[in-house]
């Protein structure tokens, strides 16, 4: 699997323009997960100057979701049981900040979305 088959030009664009703005609390732009594991991911903004640095809400399947930065690269080489690869919700539109999801995540142990 290739970064550009879970993060799209348009993506990176959303997460770029996230970036920049001048709001602390946008809007994840895309959601990844391990299918065969409790992994997920919700991206809201890739650094300008290192795109494979991601910020967002990050859960491990621990009962910890935290928000911070994550590598891509990182992100790409995680396996569940199975050895299945990340994949991307294909689904997922956010309906709130990533601080409402962040809220939600840390009442509950985990990514609801």
């Amino acid at each position: 699997m290739t970064s550009s088959e879970l993060i799209t030009d348009e993506d990176r664009i959303r997460l770029f323009a996230n970036a920049l703005a001048d709001e602390p609390n946008t809007f994840p732009v895309l959601k990844l997960f391990t299918p065969d594991a409790g992994a997920t991911w919700l991206i809201s903004e890739a650094d300008i100057e290192n795109p494979d640095r991601l910020f967002g809400l990050c859960d491990l399947g621990l009962g910890h979701p935290e928000l911070g930065y994550v590598s891509l690269a990182e992100i790409m080489e995680v396996r569940g049981r199975l050895g299945l690869p990340v994949e991307r919700d294909l689904h997922f539109v956010a309906d709130k900040p990533l601080s409402g999801y962040a809220e939600e995540a840390r009442i509950k142990g985990r990514i609801v979305a």
